[in-house]
């Protein structure tokens, strides 16, 4: 049975964005975002398209869709890196390696003719979206916009020539066991100056936040491995996208001397309600959806945690810690994951395992030389 690699024009996004679900069906644990999201991602109107570029390929076994792939030029990373780095991303195929390795082949010529002489990924498009392949944790569904992938995904991407690049781990953390008594007379302290304090968002001033969170975001992180910084479009965009879900738990902000320093973000894991939607929201989705958005909830994710650069060396993070898990006691959470971090990030690794979080999935970013 022959395989054919086929490029896909923007007509055939929606194959594209299918082939996962179809791919997935019924496995227990996979979780699809809303396809309506997706495609929102990937149309060049997006403003990440602004300074990237793609191709999205299929394969196909005997006309039957067998994997997909897309190969990516993201101009700002580079520029912002000073490297000539091409990416892959929304990797899913069958247990198949003629398929994949058809698939990367045809990805890896794109990325040459663009003058590209390696490729990392997965990257969906970048790090500022889903990002990386689970490497460990298969006994459990994905946490909201973290990927899942079958075990049998790193041998897959290996077997086309790839190597681990960065590793990238996920915490859980037990809200019930609250935050250590030991460390309390570190916040209590650090908070002696009176200058710094914690704030939850106003849901009536979220405009003001998410200024506050676009002042906060690239700063934070501008040194960080594979960080690029986000434009003011997609700045803008993430918080359209962030602006229906957020209350004033999932958002709040250290400030010192009234500055906003730090923030932290997190989500209940919507993933829970999402596995019941299917990918879509219809008259046969909406109510076993709503039922678990409302009833199936026990836990979410903190997205991110950020100190901005002249603010490092304070201990803000354990304030906002200290606050994400006050927040998801009020929330009736059971635990909460904290991802993802970088494997040799050791002081933001060690704080979170100084509160008691332990690593229960990792992720792996792959690279290879073209």
């Amino acid at each position: 049975m022959s395989i054919e690699i086929k490029e896909l024009a923007e007509s055939e996004l929606g194959s594209f964005i299918d082939f996962p679900f179809a791919l997935f069906r019924d496995h227990p644990y996979w979780v699809g975002e809303l396809k309506k999201d997706t495609l929102h991602l990937l149309e060049l109107g997006h403003p990440f398209w602004r300074h990237g570029e793609r191709k999205l390929f299929m394969a196909y076994r005997s006309g039957r869709p067998a994997g997909r792939l897309a190969a990516i030029v993201n101009s700002a990373h580079n520029s912002f890196h000073g490297e000539n780095c091409g990416f892959f991303g929304f990797f899913d195929c069958e247990e198949d390696k003629e398929a994949a390795a058809g698939l990367f082949a045809a990805a890896e010529k794109y990325l040459r003719a663009k003058g590209m002489d390696k490729v990392r990924g997965p990257m969906n498009p970048s790090t500022n979206e889903t990002c990386g392949m689970l490497l460990e944790g298969f006994d459990s569904p994905p946490m909201i916009m973290m990927p899942y992938n079958p075990p049998y995904y790193a041998g897959l991407i290996e077997a086309a020539g790839f190597t681990k690049a960065k590793d990238l781990l996920a915490f859980r953390m037990e809200v019930a066991a609250g935050f250590p008594d030991r460390l309390e007379k570190i916040i209590t302290r650090l908070g002696r100056g009176g200058n710094i304090t914690v704030d939850l968002v106003e849901i009536k001033k979220l405009d003001a936040a998410i200024a506050d969170l676009k002042d906060v975001y690239n700063s934070a992180w501008e040194k960080n491995w594979g960080f690029v910084p986000m434009t003011e479009e997609e700045l803008d965009d993430l918080g359209q996208a962030l602006r229906p879900m957020l209350k004033p738990d999932y958002l709040f902000f250290a400030r010192v001397d009234g500055k906003p320093a730090a923030f932290c973000l997190m989500l209940p894991d919507f993933n829970v309600p999402l596995k019941a939607a299917r990918g879509s929201l219809n008259p046969l989705t909406i109510l076993p959806f709503l039922h678990k958005m409302m009833f199936k909830i026990r836990a979410g994710r903190m997205l991110t945690l950020g100190v901005k650069k002249e603010f490092r060396g304070r201990g803000l993070e354990m304030f906002l810690i200290k606050k994400a898990i006050e927040s998801g006691k009020k929330m009736g959470w059971e635990y909460g994951e904290m991802s993802w971090t970088l494997e040799d990030n050791t002081i933001i690794n060690n704080t979170i395992e100084s509160i008691g979080g332990r690593v229960y999935k990792k992720y792996r970013i792959f690279e290879k030389t073209l």
